[in-house]
């Protein structure tokens, strides 16, 4: 994948006008919420037919109700009719709507602009299935991680701009005539941009829709539980938006009583969290190397709980009461609360960014607007959840902000601890990746012979101990690599290894070796990718050693391509036999540079020992 893969998105046509109409629905979203809420705080006695919590109280109740209604409703629908012409259909709704409120902001009416949010999360619940179900159709498979890392990005951006913008058009003269044109221009310039999304055929299009909103949320919810892996990306997303609700409810008190900050000060803890968000979300793609790193989650998960505790717990004492927004920036003793919100959100981003892609290509292609539909009702019921628990703690256990915060991170604990467990040698395979990255300048070269699916055969030079390492952090499907059963046993790795799926063989036992070649028979049946190192044991001089004829037996019993690979650049390095023994002494060499090539797949029928061993001789050539 090209390092510019994020910027060459936003320059095709399948993604741009896309990428600028979900922007503008968010931000559009954010100015009109914010403007009401501005108003309401500020309107003059009896202006309001309730009182102002109340009311406030409400408009987060009204915008939310849609999405528990009329999500799945949405999620058929999307299924059922090409996508680019149901966004200009929901973006013209979105007019009407935003024209209604210009209307209310004009007149002041707030029981019309409350009915109109409403209209508006109702607009947003039916574009959110539409929204994620485009991107598998319009981007490549390899493309669905930088493609949601903008998409996040962009979203959050909006949220932040949305907020900010809120803050200039209600303090505006005439803020009512100003509210009312920006919420029709913004609304009108997404309509616009969809024009040109190009078109994105029905997934589903012999689907029978009938106006059965709750057999509809129950359809969604089933089909969302069936497969358990797209289940847990539900359940993690939705996770990340009840701590992100929490956090960003609590951030104008957490400022105000604990920080001493005003109105500017909030704005910028806000735009903090959500410039970390968007860092996070297009580092998250680069350090997955653009492809669905699931390892990279827990990880994600691990840095919400340590930021948000380092957060909470480095809150300065004596603060003095700021009068102007340059003293709260410029005070030192908050640059680490500062930095700690940063970070926080930068692993958010890195959390959330491989769960919206897994989600997505995970999903059937007849059911993936309808599984984005599940996902918006359970992130609205963790929302609710959310709110409840901040309710609970602040109110009722009078526990104070930073002590709320420090339980959201104790819980998320138990969140990265399970998703750890779950998919731990994802988590090791990432991590192996980035310290072998960091140890070696290490080039990729025709990878892309690496088969996306079905059983392959992998055959490869043994140059030192890092080799496995090394081929298992850089193919994106795990492989089941066929080890020395001494090595494989050894007490502290051996459960872990025997998880990753290592086969173990003796060359003196007999049962040993019948047990391995029955296992690299199984897994071949089953589509997975096995790894052999035919010399049978690491080069004591840097050349290669013959192959062994185990790769002919592994074939007659199991015909499937093989792909010759080489390591080159390894001879020498701390853990080669370069001094006879490998991890001898001290390391003498230090970002090294090192290469791993694939070659064409050899059909079975063809892949004899001398030709496979002649195929890596010659990918490795004279690079040791």
């Amino acid at each position: 994948m090209p390092q510019q893969s994020q910027t060459s998105l936003l320059k095709q046509r399948r993604f741009l006008p896309y990428f600028i109409t979900q922007f503008f629905g968010a931000f559009n979203d954010n100015i009109f919420k914010n403007v009401l809420l501005l108003f309401v705080a500020f309107a003059g006695a009896g202006a309001l037919p309730v009182s102002s919590n109340l009311f406030i109280n409400l408009a987060a109740g009204l915008f939310i109700l849609p999405f528990f209604l009329f999500s799945a409703s949405a999620g058929v629908l999307a299924d059922k009719y090409e996508k680019s012409w149901f966004i200009r259909k929901v973006k013209l709704a979105e007019i009407a709507i935003m024209t209604l409120g210009a209307i209310g902001f004009i007149t002041q009416s707030y029981l019309i602009l409350l009915l109109l949010l409403f209209l508006m999360g109702t607009q947003s619940a039916f574009f959110g299935p539409v929204k994620y179900a485009l991107l598998p159709q319009q981007l490549k498979a390899k493309e669905l991680v930088p493609g949601n890392a903008l998409v996040e990005t962009g979203t959050f951006l909006a949220i932040l701009l949305g907020t900010l913008g809120a803050g200039i058009i209600a303090s505006a003269e005439s803020a009512n005539y100003v509210a009312a044109a920006c919420v029709v221009l913004f609304a009108v310039l997404g309509y616009l941009s969809s024009r040109s999304i190009p078109e994105a055929p029905a997934s589903a299009p012999e689907l029978e829709f009938r106006w059965q909103p709750i057999k509809h949320t129950k359809q969604t919810l089933a089909i969302a539980k069936a497969d358990r892996v797209i289940f847990q990306a539900l359940m993690a997303i939705s996770w990340f938006w009840f701590l992100g609700a929490a956090y960003l409810t609590q951030f104008p008190n957490f400022t105000k009583v604990y920080l001493h900050g005003n109105e500017s000060a909030v704005s910028f803890l806000l735009a903090l969290f959500s410039v970390g968000i968007a860092v996070g979300s297009l580092a998250c793609d680069k350090l997955s190397n653009h492809r669905i790193e699931v390892g990279i989650v827990p990880l994600g998960s691990f840095g919400i709980t340590l930021f948000g505790w380092l957060m909470a717990s480095s809150i300065p004492a004596d603060l003095p009461q700021f009068e102007t927004f340059t003293q709260f920036i410029s005070h030192q003793a908050l640059w680490p609360v500062f930095a700690y919100l940063l970070l926080l959100g930068a692993s958010g981003g890195v959390f959330i960014v491989p769960l919206y892609a897994l989600m997505q290509q995970r999903a059937k292609a007849t059911q993936r607007a309808q599984v984005v539909a599940a996902l918006n009702i359970y992130n609205s019921l963790f929302m609710v959840g959310s709110a409840v628990l901040g309710i609970v703690c602040l109110s009722v256990l009078e526990l104070s902000i930073p002590q709320l915060f420090l339980l959201l991170a104790a819980l998320n604990l138990l969140v990265a601890v399970y998703l750890f467990i779950q998919v731990p040698i994802f988590v090791v395979r990432f991590l192996v990746w980035v310290i072998t990255h960091t140890m070696y300048r290490v080039q990729h070269k025709n990878l892309h012979h690496l088969p996306e699916k079905g059983g392959a055969l992998i055959v490869c030079n043994h140059v030192s101990y890092m080799d496995a390492l090394l081929l298992s952090a850089v193919c994106p499907r795990l492989i089941r690599f066929v080890m020395e059963e001494d090595y494989a046993n050894l007490p502290p790795i051996r459960g872990f290894l025997k998880r990753a799926g290592v086969i173990p063989i003796s060359a003196t036992r007999r049962g040993s070796i019948r047990r391995a070649f029955d296992e690299v028979e199984q897994a071949l049946s089953e589509g997975h990718i096995v790894c052999i190192f035919p010399e049978g044991r690491l080069t004591a001089d840097g050349e290669m050693n013959d192959f062994m004829r185990g790769m002919d037996i592994v074939l007659r019993r199991s015909p499937v391509p093989v792909i010759p690979m080489a390591l080159k650049g390894l001879w020498g390095s701390y853990f080669s036999r370069y001094k006879g023994r490998a991890c001898q002494g001290r390391p003498t060499r230090f970002w090294s540079k090192i290469e791993i090539e694939a070659g064409v797949p050899v059909a079975p029928q063809d892949a004899t020992t001398q030709l496979m061993q002649h195929k890596v001789a010659e990918l490795r050539g004279d690079w040791y």
